[in-house]
């Protein structure tokens, strides 16, 4: 394993005819963590990441493995693992041949493709033709490709997709486990519930660049920080009361508001202060979902609508 196999990605532009895909994409992903990269559909995630993987030629910027482009790296699954598309696989191939012909393509012994397809639990479908596997199933052969050269940095798109309660407990704890080993981990998904119980870091991108880049516990408690559910009798004053004292403030039920604006302490301060009564008084704890629709607000660049009554 490399002293350092961290993945940067710095000031990337890419267009493709009137769209600019990226507009100064920069992050770095750190080895011993997960970093989740998420963005709207149109943000720029997977063009970054095949521009990681030499794939695709940036207009401005570049992109390095441990330093060096990956197009320059000798036997480069050694170097980092990826999973871009799982379906990117000749059906008429067994998932063993099929990770053989990688392992001989990269000089590593065949012995890998027998360790990393029990290591993904596919060891019994290991003669099976993969053009007849599950998506779940092709989502394993494609991690298992991903770690075939026992890589000190894996790039993820999507991994969760497909896979089975069972499975999705087993990809967290493979993702942690990876990244606890020192590994450089970059998982782009969808799922912020399934990101919130992995990731350590959060890469936010949108319109081609980034949103925001930070931890994940940081985030969640700057999102939560003076988001107060308030309980009480006399919801009118206390709007009134609150307001006045610098809050914003939206109702969510009969008794129930939302505050904003204003620590518990200051809250409690101003509904004594005008004799207000509640019942009580709880701090808001963010999740990963709502932080993520609040980072990507103003970069959705598809919006559906509702459902016509024509069409009901």
């Amino acid at each position: 394993m490399t002293d350092d196999p961290r993945i940067e990605v710095k000031g990337l532009r890419k267009r493709f005819g009137a769209t600019q895909a990226l507009d100064g994409m920069t992050f770095t992903v750190r080895p011993g963590r997960v970093t989740g990269f998420v963005g709207p559909n149109g943000a720029g995630k997977s063009t970054t990441m095949r521009v990681v993987l030499g794939l695709d030629a940036p207009d401005q910027g570049r992109a390095l493995v441990g330093g060096r482009p990956y197009r320059t790296l000798d036997s480069p699954l050694r170097h980092l693992g990826s999973l871009l598309d799982a379906g990117a696989l000749q059906p008429s191939r067994t998932a063993r041949n099929h990770l053989l012909w990688l392992a001989h393509s990269q000089g590593l012994p065949a012995g890998r493709a027998d360790r990393v397809l029990e290591q993904v639990g596919l060891a019994e479908a290991a003669r099976r033709r993969a053009g007849g596997f599950s998506l779940g199933m092709r989502q394993r052969l494609g991690i298992a490709a991903a770690l075939l050269g026992d890589p000190p940095a894996l790039m993820l798109d999507e991994p969760f997709n497909g896979l089975d309660p069972e499975g999705i407990l087993w990809i967290r704890g493979l993702l942690s486990s990876l990244a606890a080993q020192g590994r450089t981990v970059l998982v782009s998904s969808h799922l912020m519930s399934e990101l919130q119980d992995v990731a350590d870091h959060l890469v936010v991108v949108g319109r081609g660049r980034v949103v925001a880049d930070t931890g994940v516990p940081e985030l969640l408690a700057t999102l939560s920080a003076n988001r107060v559910t308030l309980r009480t009798s006399a919801p009118g004053a206390a709007t009134e009361a609150l307001v006045r004292a610098g809050a914003v403030v939206h109702a969510q039920g009969a008794d129930t508001l939302g505050v904003s604006g204003l620590t518990g302490e200051a809250i409690v301060t101003a509904l004594n202060a005008d004799g207000v009564p509640f019942a009580e008084l709880a701090t808001h704890r963010a999740s990963l979902e709502e932080a993520y629709l609040e980072l990507t607000r103003d970069a959705v660049q598809y919006h559906g609508t509702g459902v016509e009554e024509s069409a009901r």
